[in-house]
């Protein structure tokens, strides 16, 4: 098994990433049989379907180029663009095999490795030109495996070649023996089918190598647990920074929520462990909101900016605790606690009115203790 150059096994299968990397470098699985398979199997089935109709054309171009004037004959500067006239007919008898070939050879990729452009492998490389290179992989295991898997297509193409020449030995010699057109035409067959025989037994030996590119391609891309944790921690952040990131989120979200403190009408606070602040304008709002709460240090913070701004601090214990784990920050109050955050308002309401009047503050309302039981 291949090792890492930190010395560790390559044991785990290739990331998204790492494979859409040896994309980008053109590193695809490929079948060649897979396409010569596909390529010769529509020429034949192309000669297969239009034999007659290729063997008309070739048949008038062999008429064509061996039926010469005794004007042609004597003049030099007529053979050339003779000579280029029967080319393009020719070009144009062959195109729908061209055609057809030229499809298939686009068309098969796409069942292994799908179409890839890439610049990064026409980009020219030295190594490539290395001898030494060559030579090891000449005599490397992945050169011996090459060696084999080309004897074995080798032998199998022989042999399924062989037995069809012997099986069409008769007509193949018998084509002498018949006029031009149908002497073409035949050839045309006997070439179409021969072109399919041989497509099948590529076909059968495609069949193995698709899945072998794809083995080697997935070995050769295969990471070490190491590069799959540094992977994770490129694409994911490392975890230290990603600490930081939240913390500096919530130190952003803190400062916020403070700003808001000092347009509160009231903070309810347990008296130390949990603090909520209130707000409501008849307005704009349907119900009070709670626009920042905290517990603990934060708690302490809040009370201090309120102090600082004269916001109402009220000691409600159940009902600081119920708010805090009831209702969202900047969420309205629910319909269940409308009549104690509705004491807690018009104590708050009293108390502006008596400092204006330079009244003594009215008394601190009496929330029901088996409000915070009703909220569980």
């Amino acid at each position: 098994m291949a090792e890492g150059e930190n010395g560790q096994d390559r044991t785990e299968l290739p990331s998204q990433k790492r494979l859409d990397e040896a994309r980008k470098q053109g590193n695809v699985p490929r079948s060649r049989d897979l396409s010569t398979a596909a390529m010769m199997l529509v020429a034949g089935i192309t000669l297969q379907f239009m034999g007659q109709g290729l063997a008309d054309r070739f048949g008038h171009l062999m008429r064509a180029g061996l039926t010469l004037s005794r004007a042609q004959t004597m003049d030099e500067s007529r053979m050339l663009p003779q000579v280029l006239a029967l080319g393009a007919e020719g070009l144009r008898a062959c195109a729908p095999i061209l055609a057809v070939t030229a499809l298939a050879a686009l068309l098969s990729p796409l069942a292994i490795g799908g179409w890839n452009l890439s610049f990064e492998a026409l980009a020219p490389d030295v190594s490539r030109l290395n001898p030494l290179n060559g030579i090891q992989n000449m005599f490397s295991a992945r050169g011996a495996t090459e060696l084999l898997k080309s004897f074995l297509k080798f032998l199998v193409v022989a042999v399924v070649a062989v037995l069809y020449m012997h099986s069409r030995a008769a007509e193949m010699l018998y084509l002498g023996n018949e006029p031009v057109r149908p002497a073409i035409a035949h050839a045309m067959s006997l070439a179409g089918s021969a072109l399919m025989q041989l497509a099948g037994a590529l076909v059968l030996i495609a069949a193995v190598d698709v899945p072998w590119q794809l083995h080697q391609h997935t070995q050769k891309l295969k990471m070490t647990r190491q590069e799959v944790r540094d992977e994770h921690k490129d694409s994911d952040g490392s975890p230290e920074v990603k600490r930081r990131i939240r913390r500096m989120q919530q130190e952003f979200a803190r400062r916020r929520m403070m700003q808001q403190v000092p347009k509160a009408d009231v903070v309810v606070v347990n008296p130390t462990h949990y603090a909520v602040a209130l707000r409501y304008d008849e307005q704009r709002m349907r119900a009070p909101m709670v626009i920042a709460k905290g517990v603990d240090e934060v708690a302490a913070r809040i009370r201090e900016v309120a102090a600082e701004h004269a916001v109402p601090i009220l000691e409600a214990p159940p009902l600081a605790r119920t708010l805090f784990r009831v209702v969202d920050l900047e969420a309205e109050v629910p319909a269940s606690l409308y009549q104690a955050v509705a004491q807690v308002l018009t104590w708050v309401y009293q108390l502006r009115m008596a400092r204006g009047a330079g009244h003594r503050a009215p008394s601190p309302p009496s929330i029901d203790p088996a409000i915070e039981e009703t909220q569980h």
